[in-house]
């Protein structure tokens, strides 16, 4: 472990602790950290505090002349003053001067070596340590050596709150982003997702600035040939489920840039979703949360340490984070080829969205830009209405650029190499959420077989115009009969009813792109 001195960030802490073993981050965190425990399969349980997910609302972009003309300001990217910025940093770092000791991890934002960032990040918590020690790509001894001068660096000084009457301030946390020197200040705030996600959002502007697409989806490979797919989707489409798919290689499940080279991973691991999860429905997560990962939040028998993870008594987003090398099927390094095909999920609880279509460039500028799910209200009270959800780009809440800046990238590198597009839809035929079924997940495995076996390439379609959709009337697997929505329904009047509500709902988001009105998005 190479010593370091942290005096140039105005730090004066000498107990530096620099890449250390997740062994010993273990046993600090047991010491220094009274609630953590280790679970009876060997993973970190580690508590995030008062704050059990991110706080969009407080994030804050400095508003620099060097970037300003570049970031889509808006209810994303909300301004703030480099003075603001400086204060925050400034009562960030008196606080990490008062621990006896910090930790750094420096490590990778980015597989290929040509197009990643160095990061480091300085904290108080060896949670936070371990969770970026999993989460960034891990340097080798020769490599920490040579590290140098980070690239971005994230100060965490969540356990001590923002003064809420700086300018600018709207709570006691504060997540602000300096693109210009490169740095994230973290107050009020010990959810640890957040440091990842300012690092998706700093590659999200530097990625696209040197024209590379960066991506919120996760991406496989085809062990013969080394040419990947992208799976976009938001929160319950089976982004997560449908990657694990034996037959291929897991890339990554999150965050990827495509470049002229290919396609690689963000991250040098995983953050998955715990919640209702299980050794059946997803072996390989499941078996991945052992010793070296970290569980957050979730609640366990104070006896055997036994996690359930259908107890949501202190959040429902419980999340484990692992390094990818926990996956058995990962793709070790973590790049692929430029992809053959480009899936876009779609959980559609209206039912009137075709299980599968085949897109021209054209409509996959239009499904990218809205990144379309939808959820239902809930049915404590009954059947209620299926709520549309937006998210342009399948990752709103982490883009710097106006949405176009991604979407004309994606169009370009489609252009290039001839990559193919599709929509699945993994929501529901029959009707609406309350009256049809859920597509059954072995249909919905069949058609993403046959997309990767090429099995679609001549397939049959019908146009769904009003959805800018063609869909793929024929598919091995799969009856006939569901891949034609309106057909499954009961009245054909009741199908066109939801099928004009929704495609209303898709005219009104794209209009509010544009105006910068984005109020339903969510990522």
């Amino acid at each position: 472990m190479k010593t370091i001195n942290l005096a140039k960030y105005h730090i004066s802490v000498k107990d530096i602790r620099r890449n250390i073993a997740p062994v010993k981050l273990y046993r600090e965190a047991l010491v220094v950290e009274p609630d953590s425990v280790i679970s009876d399969m060997g993973a970190l349980i580690a508590f995030s505090g008062e704050k059990t997910g991110r706080s969009p609302a407080d994030k804050r972009l400095i508003k620099d002349p060097a970037s300003e003309m570049d970031v889509w300001w808006g209810p994303v990217n909300i301004p703030i003053e480099r003075d603001v910025f400086e204060t925050n940093l400034e009562r960030a770092t008196d606080y990490l001067n008062t621990r006896q000791c910090l930790y750094v991890i420096d490590g990778y934002a980015g597989w290929d070596p040509l197009s990643r960032l160095k990061i480091r990040v300085i904290c108080s918590r060896p949670y936070h340590a371990l969770f970026m020690h999993n989460m960034l790509i891990r340097p080798n001894e020769d490599q920490l050596a040579d590290f140098g001068e980070p690239d971005f660096v994230i100060f965490n000084a969540g356990q001590f709150p923002a003064n809420r009457h700086t300018r600018g301030m709207t709570s006691k946390t504060s997540v602000d982003i300096c693109l210009e020197s490169r740095q994230m200040v973290l107050l009020g705030t010990e959810y640890a997702g957040e440091m990842k996600k300012g690092v998706f959002t700093l590659m999200n502007y530097f990625g696209p600035k040197n024209g590379i697409l960066t991506m919120h989806c996760s991406a496989t490979a085809d062990p013969q040939t080394g040419q990947s797919s992208l799976l976009f989707g938001l929160s319950g489409t089976g982004k997560t489920t449908l990657s694990a798919d034996p037959t291929r290689q897991l890339i990554g499940d999150d965050e990827h840039g495509w470049d002229t080279r290919g396609v690689f991973n963000i991250e040098g691991g995983c953050y998955a979703k715990a919640i209702y999860l299980s050794r059946e429905r997803e072996p390989d997560i499941f078996q991945a949360l052992r010793f070296g990962a970290v569980l957050e939040n979730v609640v366990y028998d104070p006896n055997t340490h036994h996690v359930d993870f259908d107890d949501a008594t202190i959040t429902q987003n419980t999340r484990g984070a692992y390094p990818i090398e926990f996956i058995p099927n990962a793709r070790i390094p973590c790049i692929a080829g430029h992809p053959t095909d480009v899936i876009f999920l779609t959980c559609d609880a209206f039912g009137v969205l075709p299980p599968l279509s085949q897109l021209t460039k054209e409509q996959a500028m239009f499904h990218f830009m809205n990144g379309y799910t939808a959820k239902v209200a809930g049915t404590e009270m009954g059947i209620k209405e299926p709520q549309a959800t937006f998210s342009p780009c399948f990752g709103g809440p982490f883009l710097v650029w106006h949405p176009s800046k991604y979407a004309s990238l994606l169009a370009e590198k489609l252009r290039i190499h001839g990559s193919r597009v599709w929509l699945i839809n993994t929501g529901w035929s029959g009707g609406p959420y309350g009256v049809g079924k859920r597509i059954h997940l072995d249909l919905t495995r069949a058609m993403l077989r046959a997309i990767h076996e090429g099995k679609l390439h001549n397939a049959k379609t019908k146009a769904y115009p009003q959805f800018q959709l063609s869909a793929v009337t024929e598919c091995p697997g799969v009856p006939d009969t569901i891949l034609q929505p309106e057909k499954t329904w009961d009245s054909r009047e009741s199908y066109q009813e939801y099928a004009d509500k929704l495609a209303r709902l898709f005219q009104d988001n794209i209009k509010g792109i544009e105006k910068g009105d984005i109020r339903a998005m969510e990522g």
